[in-house]
Order: structure tokens, then C-alpha cells, then sequence
């Protein structure tokens, strides 16, 4: 309620009034006008005669004096009728004194009805021409009607009016407002406000502060001829006074604020409705971003995929390493700025889904096949391809590595074949013996006995030739025809020699008869040389054998078998000598019986010098092969060092991720420290995180060592670098996903209003209930949690509630679905509601909006947004091209489809 209290005269000049809070404060008490400065008055009389005139007006009358024309009552009370659209009693008619007394004091009942109290004003001083109280009179009803309901932000009606001038003006030059008395002296704090609003009508650069007089004067004269406000001060009395009268200065500002009233309501439903634009217009820009690049993802994934299914072996080793270079380039340059996407995608999403909740907005769909689950499946099943593409390379190689040995193999002792049948099938296919002597038939016989006993010793080279050959053929050798028509041509002609062979012992059995004995020494020296030779030739082809091992254990049992060789060369060195002795029985012969011996020995081609220069070949072969498995034993000592390298780190590197992956999981539910602490902390372990990526590194550098080295299995670890990658991508997906999290806490928090005291509260409430430790909280553990809040559930609401916080029905509630719930519940959102009450102040109380209305109230960024985005109004009183602003209002929320 008002109280306004009129004290007594004092020497006829002055008068004292004092207010509430809710008009007056101290600085406006009238005990400060115990005695009223004479410019004071004046300032007082001409601006309350124009205030009354201004509304006596529209009834068709006005005042001259003040004091003077209100003292029967009758204008007075037609004054009050006009300000407060309300009827006064019916006035007395009479001009008798008590007649005006009786006018005035209904005057003064109205003011009281109002809840204005006035002590010590009585009727009998405005009946008399009192002007001090005629004058605190008129203040009190200004007051009352023109300056009471004026607040801005909940302050009182003078502090209101201060603060919307001091808005108002805060961008003009030499403009600042602080009061209601010298801020307005200069004229220019006037000229700023009417320039705010309607800046066509004043041009305030060519405004000086150095011309009070020439401000003021255009202020009154703009006022009055275009904003219908009558010059209520006079420039010279404002100018020329020390301290100007601040009721007569309130109550001129006052009427600019009425004045301009309508425009501040219409750019207030501006703001609003820009506001909310704005939010749609950026949550529009990330939905556009996500299905951008969602696409791209999923484009990128379907042309990978075709890739690594393309199973199509290469023909050689190198063909397939370069292949598994490229797959390597794939891992370290192509795939990681990929994973990075599609952690910013989820990160994006969750970000996207916050801003809607937290706007009142409905959840964004993305496309069909771009929900993040189906980008994760698409993910999926490129990690399952891109496993099998990995595995299948190293079998291919694997498997070229092993036809490439046997096919050197197959080269090696092919050749040795080869060369030892060169010339036979021409000397099996001879016909000596028709021509022969007694003795050079039985020569024959014993060499061609010889000769059947050398290649029964070649059969197992022929049947090992045969074999690679089958094997080469079952692993798909590129060049398997050449190897095939190699061991065709072998074969035939193994059968061709044992034909010939067959042939020609027929032959020589037919002459038999006619064949002496031939000289045992001879014929025991080619039996004995001959399968000698055979197991040199044999010794030769083992010590210069190709192999291939994989571990230290196999280069040993290698070894092991050379030394087993190496042990029966004493053996062997005994039956050369015996051969030799042989050699030297026969010599010894000759020379005691004196034959003469000439040429070879009948029976064989091999010499005593050729099996002396074949012993020295393999005694040469021996140190060499033992050097060749020393250099093997090197290399496997080097890749066995190399696994327990790879291992080392391994088991570090594998339990170290598994370690920071526990500890993120623990910081969502950790309610030590402000959200920006946990951010601290979340960002530190994620710089900690990216510091480590060196160890990863250089473990994937000896994971390629490995693999140049063919190292294919590791006993020293159970990590492989495939458990170590995806426990890496695993690791950097999490924190970014953790950081994004709490970042949308604060994002809620900050946007909703809530204290960190409040959030923890949630927190601490969420993790109690949070049984299992996972972040999650079951049906009944959320009702429970629910209930310890304060919360009375019944069936119906709590199943409502369950498809705000679990719209999808996966069973559980997580805690930002619980923080959302929470927040929703505390804090105040904007709604389709206001938005729709703001679109109907710029249209001025109508259904349907113009074009022309959004393009004026509007800039033209949102102004254009509506117009692209209203359907057209539908009904009778609108005028063509009018818009629906309801119907889009509800759509901005997800009322309606736009």
C-alpha cells in the first residue's frame, strides 16, 4: 500500500511528503523541501498543468492555474475519470464552499480507494488555493497513476524508471544518467532516449553538449509534435537552475516511457523469439555437421571393406609383403584420423542430444543407417574384416614362403638329377658288346651290374623330386606347370633309363657264355666305389640343403644333426681307405706280376681320384654348413630377442591400459571436487594418455620387426599388438567419451542453474544407489533412490518417469539420464507457450503474422528463417500471405511436424 503524508505549512513555503520504498526513497523525501525553492515551484506548476492538460484534453477541457482551477472539485475529478477509465460519484452541482468540499473530498476518497493514504491533506486547503499542497496533491496522483506500475528487474517505480533511462542511453556519448535533476541539464540524456527509439526523428551526431538550450528545445519540440507529448519544462528555468526539480523531470521522463511502452514490449517478444531461434538454428547446424559426417564415415567404410575382403593372392613373396605394407599404411596413417572421427561423432551426438534436452527440444534422429549404434556396427565389421584380411596375409605369406623354399629345393635337386643322367640313356642304348672281346663283354656285364646299382641308388632322389613336386601342386604354386612338366620330363625318363637299363641286362645275359671272370678287385672296387660315391653325392646334397626354422629349437635340432653326421665321417674316412686299398691291391698286382694295366677300371667311371676329390669336397662342406647354421643360430638368438623385447613391453604397455581404462571408470562416479576439478583431472590423464602414445609406438616398430623378420608366435606374452590397438583405441575413445560427459554435467548444470552442491547431491544420491559399480542403476534401485529424494511414486507416475529417463527400454537408467530427470525437475525451461505469447505481441494481439511484421521486428537472419519455415494461415480474416505462427511455435518443440 501507498502512504503519502502531507505535514503542516511552515511559513506558507514549504510542505513535507514522505513515501514507501515502492515510490519514494530517500533521496526523494519531501523533508528535503521543508522549504520549497521558488524554481522548484515553477518547474513543479508548468509541468503538472501540461501532465493534467494532457489528459483533461481528451475530455475536451484543460486547466490555466493550477491552484486556481481545481478548487471546486469538478476538474479534478474529471482528471481522475480520464487517468483511471473509472466513474466518480456524481458530482455536486452547487458553488457554494461546502459544495467544493464536498467535490474535492470525493476526489480524494477515489485517490484513498486506490491505496494511496494521505494524512493532513484536507479538502478545505484545495478549495482555498493552496498551491504547496495543490502541487503535492497533483505528484501524489502522477505518482499513483502515470508512475507507480513502472519496475524494471523488481526495483521500485523510481529506481525502475532510472535503470530503463540508463539502458537506454548507455551507448550515447556525453550521456550519463544518474539522477533525476543535473543528469538532464545539458538536454542530450533526452534526446538520446527519443534517438533510441525512433532515431528518424532526431540526428544525435549533430548534437553538442555545449548547447544545454538548443537540446532541450529540440527534445520538447520533437516530443510534443511527433510523440504527442506536451511540453511540460521550459529550457531556460531547467538550464538556469542549480539542481532542477526532479518530481517535474520524473514526470516528464515518465511519459516517454508510456509513450515508448509498446516498443519495448514488441523488441522484449523480439529478443525472446530470437533467442529461441537461435538455439534451433545452431542445433540444426550440428545435425547437419553429424549427418555430414556420418557419411563420410560410413562412405569411408564401405569403400575400405571391399579392400580387405579381396582375398586374391599374389604370385610372390614380394607382391605379398608389398601388400602387407600397405595394410600397415592402412593401420598407421589412414585408420587412426578415422577412429578420431568417429569418437568426435559419438562425442557430437551426445553433445547434440544435451543442447536438446536442455532447450526443451525434441531428441534428434539422425537418417536411417546413421545412428551411432549403426556406425558402430558398421565399425565392427571392419575390425572383423580388417582381423581376417591381417590373418590371411600372413598365411599367404606364410605359405609363399615355404613354396618358394620348395621350389629351390625342387630346382637343386632336379639339377642334380639332371646332370647325373646326362649321357645315360646314349650309353645304355650302345651295342658295344656285339663287337666286344671275351673280356670286354664281361666288363660290360660288371659295368652295366654297376651301373643298375648306381640308379637303384637314385631312385629315392627321383621319388623326393616327385613329392615336392605333389606338394608344390597342393599349395597352389604360381608356376606349378613349369615344376610339373620338369617332373614329367624327370619321370619319363627315369622310365625310359630303367627300360633301357632292362634292355640292355637282357642283352649282355645273352652273351654271358662268351664272358670270362672278371678281376674281383675291379669289380668289388666299383661295387664298394660306386654306392661310396652315391652317399658323398648324398652327404654334398645334405650339407648344401636349404632349411627353414622359426625358433632356436629347430636350428638346434638341426644341429644336433649335423653333428650326428659330422660323427660318421670316421666311418666313412674308413671305407674310402678301404676303397683306396682296393685301388692299391690291384697296383700292387700288376706290379708283382708285371701286368700291364691299361685304362680305366672296366667295371666304373669312377676313379680313385675322383673319390679323393669328392672326400675333399665334403671335408670343404662340412666347416661351411657348420658356418651356415652358426649365422641361422644368430638370427633366431636376434628374433628371439626381438619376441622377449616385444613381450617386455607388452606386458607392461597391456596392463597399463587396463589400469587407466579401470581409473576413467571411476571418475564418473567420484563426486571429490567441482566438475571443473574432475575436467582437470580427466584432461591431465588424457595429456598423460596422449604422452604414452610413444611406448605404443615403438612397440608396433618391433611388432614390424617382427613380422620382417618372420616371427609369427611369441611365448613370452599373451598380449598380441592387435590386443594392444584395439585396447589403445579403446582407451582414447573412453577419455574423450568421459571428458564429453563431464562436460555436459557442466553444460546442464551452467545452462539449468543448479549448484555444485546440488549436483553432487545428485551424484552422491546416483552412486549410492548404483549397486553394481557400472554407472548404471536398475528399475528398482532408481525407485529407491527416487523415494529417498523426497519423491511419493505411485505405479503410474514412476512408469512415467522411467520413459523420460529410459525412452529407449534398455532396463537401466544411466547418470546423465538421472542428471537430465533432475535438472528438468529444478529448473525452468522456455516453452512453445512463451514463444507463441512473444509471436502475438509482434503481431499485435492477431492469430496469423505478415511478412512485413517479422521483416520489421525481426533481423534479418531469424525474420527469414520464420518466413521460409511458416505454413500459410488458414482462416477468413487474414490477409493474403499471412503466416501461422502457432503451428511453427509448437513444431520448434516438437509439437507438430513443420
Amino acid at each position: 500500500m501507498q502512504i503519502l503524508e502531507l505535514s503542516t505549512l511552515y511559513n506558507h513555503a514549504s510542505y513535507t511528503m514522505t513515501t514507501t520504498e515502492e515510490y519514494m526513497t530517500q533521496e526523494d523525501s519531501w523533508d528535503r523541501d521543508l522549504l520549497l525553492d521558488p524554481a522548484w515551484e515553477k518547474q513543479q506548476r508548468k509541468t503538472f498543468t501540461a501532465w493534467c492538460n494532457s489528459h483533461l484534453r481528451k475530455a475536451g477541457t484543460q486547466i490555466e492555474n493550477i491552484e486556481e482551477d481545481f478548487r471546486n472539485g469538478l476538474k479534478l475529478m474529471l482528471l481522475l475519470e480520464v487517468i483511471s477509465g473509472e466513474r466518480l460519484p456524481k458530482p455536486d452541482k452547487g458553488k457554494m464552499r461546502f459544495h467544493k468540499i464536498a467535490n474535492v473530498n470525493k476526489a480524494l476518497d477515489f485517490i484513498s480507494s486506490k491505496g494511496v493514504k494521505l494524512v493532513s491533506i484536507g479538502a478545505e486547503e484545495i478549495v482555498d488555493g493552496n498551491v504547496k499542497m495543490t502541487l503535492g496533491m497533483i505528484w501524489t496522483i502522477i505518482l499513483r497513476f502515470a508512475i507507480q506500475d513502472i519496475s524494471v528487474e523488481e526495483t521500485s517505480a523510481k529506481e525502475g524508471l532510472l535503470l530503463w533511462c540508463q539502458r537506454k542511453t548507455a551507448p550515447y556519448r556525453n550521456v550519463n544518467v544518474q539522477n533525476f535533476h543535473i543528469s538532464w541539464k545539458d538536454g542530450l540524456a533526452l534526446c538520446a532516449l527519443i534517438h533510441r527509439h525512433r532515431p528518424d526523428l532526431i540526428d544525435y551526431s549533430k548534437l553538442r553538449k555545449d548547447d544545454p538550450i538548443g537540446n532541450l528545445n529540440t527534445a520538447f519540440e520533437v516530443a510534443e509534435k511527433y510523440l504527442d507529448i506536451p511540453k511540460m519544462l521550459d529550457a531556460d528555468d531547467i538550464v538556469n537552475t542549480p539542481k532542477p526539480d526532479e518530481k517535474a523531470i520524473m514526470t516528464y521522463v515518465s511519459c516517454f516511457y508510456h509513450a515508448f511502452a509498446g516498443a519495448e514490449q514488441a523488441e522484449t517478444a523480439a529478443n525472446r523469439i530470437c533467442k529461441v531461434l537461435a538455439v534451433n538454428q545452431e542445433n540444426e547446424k550440428l545435425m547437419e555437421e553429424y549427418e555430414k559426417l556420418a557419411s563420410e564415415l560410413l562412405e569411408w567404410i564401405r569403400r575400405t571393406i571391399p579392400w580387405l575382403e579381396n582375398r586374391v593372392a599374389e604370385q610372390t613373396m614380394h607382391a605379398m609383403q608389398q601388400k602387407l605394407e600397405d595394410f600397415r599404411d592402412y593401420r598407421r596413417v589412414h585408420k587412426p584420423p578415422k577412429v578420431q572421427e568417429k569418437c568426435q561423432l559419438e562425442i557430437n551426438f551426445n553433445t547434440l542430444q544435451t543442447k536438446l534436452r536442455l532447450s526443451n527440444r525434441p531428441a534428434f534422429m539422425p537418417s536411417e543407417g546413421k545412428m551411432v549404434s549403426d556406425i558402430a556396427n558398421a565399425w565392427k565389421g571392419l575390425e572383423q574384416v580388417e582381423k581376417g584380411y591381417e590373418e590371411w596375409l600372413l598365411t599367404e605369406i606364410r605359405r609363399l614362403e615355404r613354396l618358394d623354399h620348395l621350389a629351390e629345393k625342387f630346382k637343386q635337386k632336379s639339377t642334380l638329377h639332371e646332370s647325373w643322367t646326362t649321357g645315360k640313356e646314349e650309353l645304355l642304348s650302345q651295342k658295344d658288346y656285339e663287337s666286344a672281346s671275351l673280356m670286354e663283354i664281361r666288363a660290360l656285364m660288371r659295368k652295366h651290374e654297376a651301373f643298375e646299382s648306381d640308379l637303384a641308388a637314385h631312385q629315392d632322389r627321383v621319388e623326393q623330386i616327385a613329392a615336392i613336386a605333389q606338394e608344390l601342386n597342393e599349395l597352389d604354386y604360381y608356376d606349378a606347370a613349369t615344376i610339373n612338366a620338369r617332373c614329367q620330363g624327370i619321370c619319363d625318363q627315369w622310365d625310359n633309363l630303367g627300360t633301357l637299363t632292362q634292355k640292355r641286362r637282357e642283352s649282355l645275359e645273352r652273351v654271358e657264355k662268351l664272358w670270362e671272370t672278371i678281376d674281383q678287385l675291379y669289380l668289388e672296387f666299383a661295387k664298394r666305389a660306386a654306392p661310396f660315391n652315391n652317399w658323398m653325392d648324398g652327404a654334398m646334397e645334405d650339407l648344401q640343403d636349404m632349411f627353414i626354422v622359426h625358433s632356436i629349437e629347430e636350428i638346434q635340432s638341426l644341429i644336433t644333426a649335423h653333428d650326428q653326421f659330422k660323427a660318421t665321417l670316421p666311418e666313412a674316412d674308413k671305407e674310402r681307405m678301404a676303397i683306396m686299398g682296393i685301388h692299391n691291391e690291384i697296383l700292387k698286382i700288376a706290379q708283382t706280376y708285371g701286368i700291364k694295366v691299361v685304362g680305366e677300371n672296366p667295371y666304373t667311371v669312377l676313379s680313385p681320384q675322383d673319390i679323393s676329390n669328392k672326400w675333399e669336397a665334403v671335408k670343404q662342406l662340412v666347416p661351411m654348413r657348420d658356418q651356415t647354421l652358426q649365422e641361422e643360430v644368430a638370427r633366431q638368438q636376434s628374433n628371439e630377442r626381438l619376441r622377449r623385447q616385444f613381450g617386455a613391453q607388452a606386458n607392461i604397455i597391456g596392463p597399463w591400459i587396463q589400469t587407466k581404462m579401470e581409473e576413467i571408470s571411476h571418475v564418473s562416479i567420484d563426486i571429490a571436487g567441482s566438475l571443473e576439478e574432475q575436467m582437470s583431472n580427466l584432461k591431465t590423464y588424457e595429456q598423460n594418455i596422449i604422452n604414452y602414445k610413444s611406448n605404443i609406438d615403438k612397440l608396433e616398430g618391433d611388432h614390424q620387426l617382427s613380422q620382417e623378420g618372420l616371427i609369427f608366435d611369441n611365448k613370452h606374452t599373451n598380449y598380441t599388438m592387435e590386443h594392444v590397438r584395439v585396447g589403445w583405441e579403446q582407451l582414447l575413445t573412453t577419455i574423450a567419451r568421459t571428458i564429453n560427459e563431464v562436460e555436459n554435467q557442466i553444460l546442464t548444470r551452467d545452462a539449468k542453474g543448479i549448484s555444485q552442491e546440488q549436483l553432487n547431491e545428485f551424484r552422491a544420491s546416483f552412486n549410492h544407489f548404483d549397486r553394481k559399480r557400472n554407472g548404471m542403476m536398475d528399475p528398482d534401485d532408481f525407485r529407491a533412490c527416487l523415494i529417498s529424494m523426497g519423491y511419493d511414486l505411485g505405479e503410474v507416475e514412476f512408469a512415467r518417469i522411467m520413459t523420460l529417463v529410459d525412452p529407449n527400454n534398455t532396463g537401466v537408467v544411466t547418470f546423465q539420464a538421472f542428471i537430465d530427470f533432475m535438472t528438468r525437475e529444478t529448473a525452468e525451461t522456455d516453452t512453445a507457450e512463451q514463444v507463441m505469447a512473444s509471436f502475438k505481441i509482434l503481431a499485435s494481439d492477431k492469430m496469423y503474422i505478415t511478412v512485413e511484421e517479422l521483416r520489421r521486428e525481426l533481423p534479418p537472419e531469424q525474420a527469414e528463417y520464420c518466413i521460409s519455415r511458416m505454413t500459410k494461415y488458414i482462416g477468413g480474416d487474414a490477409p493474403p500471405g499471412a503466416l501461422d505462427y502457432i503451428s511453427f511455435s509448437s513444431a520448434l518443440y516438437g509439437e507438430s511436424d513443420l
